[in-house]
């Protein structure tokens, strides 16, 4: 688009336009947010791109939008939407006093995109940003996960994970026995990591409704599982189960907001919210915004 190495630097990361893709190198520092801090360094070619938006942000900013193509960034997919504004990867905020700068890479980038032989709406028929690489892990509630780069293991705590799990054994499942990767964010109540499986025809298996109960999953909770942990983590297996399916269309993400709970599952989960607002472990906020997540799940 621009003179290959045109940099615009932003509020948490910096974007270097070259010829055929956006680098984007995220800050390090405690404002920062921590999914960027774990991601890094990203490159996005111009064909994992769907549109370019600028747009008047918050508190004097504006924020320039490369819009990802669907099925085009394992981690926006295993996101499947539920990553906040604040922690968007694609979006590079700015002081509102450089908004004339950032519309001329705005520009620049469109031309880019316009010029491309494709649609843009189409979903990409394959992955094109790489994942977070393996190895990679993290300490969710019931247990630990592992992923190596060819298959998922997770070590059960017996304080933790539910007598199905127990029973179950710790778990070492191959890519090449996973259709696809389930991930409900940590900063939702009931947050989780489900594998999901392959049967023998490479069909999906039935599993558990509930991932406590699931010994392909591990479940998250107060201080466990975090986005920026357990979101590359899904990324990463949901990019290697792709490269080993035969066909893309192979590959399965759910859509996780569309869940709908037991209503009785709700009201036990609303009465553990409220023993644990009781004991101080949960602030006024969290409870009211919590209790409205899980009364809108019915």
């Amino acid at each position: 688009m621009k003179h290959m190495g045109d940099v615009l630097a932003g509020i948490h990361a910096t974007w270097e336009f070259e010829s055929d893709s956006v680098l984007v190198r995220f800050e390090r520092g405690i404002r920062t947010p921590k999914l960027f801090q774990a991601l890094g360094e990203r490159r996005i070619p111009h064909e994992a791109l769907s549109s370019v938006t600028l747009t008047p942000g918050k508190r004097g900013t504006v924020v320039l939008h490369a819009v990802p193509r669907a099925g085009a960034d394992p981690l926006v997919e295993a996101a499947a939407g539920q990553l906040r504004e604040s922690g968007d990867p694609y979006r590079l905020v700015l002081p509102a006093e450089r908004d004339s700068l950032a519309e001329y890479y705005a520009d620049g980038l469109r031309a880019a995109l316009a010029r491309g032989a494709r649609d843009m709406q189409e979903p990409a028929e394959r992955y094109l940003v790489a994942a977070p690489a393996p190895p990679l892990h993290f300490k969710a509630f019931d247990g630990k996960a592992f992923f190596d780069g060819d298959r998922v293991s997770f070590r059960w705590f017996s304080t933790g994970a539910s007598t199905t799990k127990w029973k179950a054994g710790d778990q070492n499942l191959p890519v090449g026995e996973l259709h696809g990767v389930e991930w409900r964010s940590p900063e939702l109540f009931d947050g989780y990591l489900r594998l999901l499986r392959r049967d023998g025809t490479g069909t999906g298996l039935p599993q558990p409704a509930r991932a406590d109960h699931d010994p392909a999953a591990v479940v998250f909770g107060l201080g466990y599982g975090p986005v920026h942990e357990s979101l590359p983590f899904a990324a990463a297996v949901l990019a290697a189960v792709q490269e080993a399916s035969p066909s893309r269309a192979s590959v399965t993400v759910p859509a996780v907001a569309s869940i709908r709970r037991d209503p009785a599952d709700v009201a036990d989960r609303i009465r553990h919210l409220g023993e644990l607002h009781q004991a101080g472990l949960v602030t006024d906020e969290e409870f009211s915004a919590k209790k409205a997540e899980l009364l809108a799940e019915l």
